[in-house]
């Protein structure tokens, strides 16, 4: 792999270009298109982080569709505060709908718990998740995962839309910490 950045004062490597992410939404995109064919799910993109991910599955999603976006924060530098803060919340009527929360990843698990028990309490008809990137190893709750793109090590990663301190989203590739 080879291709090395600095993000202020951290070095990373590239572990996952753009072309294998590509091929991993399109297969997600793929099974929710089968899904739910006859249906018009609500899309919820979980922000900062989705907002790359949201794009492009929605690019590939040929079913009717809503999406709407929700902002939570937990992140501090590299690691998780434990703490979740929805700062924007939803405005749409969710009583019956089906509901495809999109998520960049999946680590501890507390952000997509609350998200998920947030909207539940909206009486949707389902609520299914959808994650870029899925860490197994640091994963510490029962919530099923429906759409995983890719599992990932246990380790901090930067690009398509993982930050470290507000830098990196832009990236297209994903890249790892150097430690």
């Amino acid at each position: 792999m080879g291709k090395n950045i600095t993000v202020y004062d951290k070095k990373f490597t590239l572990y996952i270009p753009s072309r294998k992410i590509q091929k991993a939404i399109s297969g997600i995109a793929k099974r929710i298109n089968k899904d739910f064919a006859g249906k018009r799910p609500v899309f919820i993109s979980v922000l900062n982080g989705s907002f790359r991910f949201t794009a492009d599955l929605m690019s590939k999603i040929n079913i009717e569709c809503e999406v709407s976006f929700v902002k939570v924060a937990s992140y501090s530098g590299t690691r998780s505060t434990g703490k979740i803060n929805t700062v924007i919340g939803l405005n749409e009527n969710l009583r019956g709908r089906s509901i495809i929360i999109l998520e960049d990843i999946v680590d501890s698990g507390n952000t997509i718990q609350k998200v998920a028990a947030e909207l539940k309490k909206h009486s949707p008809e389902q609520v299914k998740i959808a994650t870029m990137f899925f860490k197994p190893h640091a994963y510490k709750k029962q919530i099923l995962l429906d759409y995983v793109g890719m599992k990932v090590p246990n380790d901090f990663l930067v690009g398509y839309g993982l930050d470290y301190n507000g830098l990196g989203r832009n990236l297209s590739d994903i890249y790892i910490l150097n430690l």
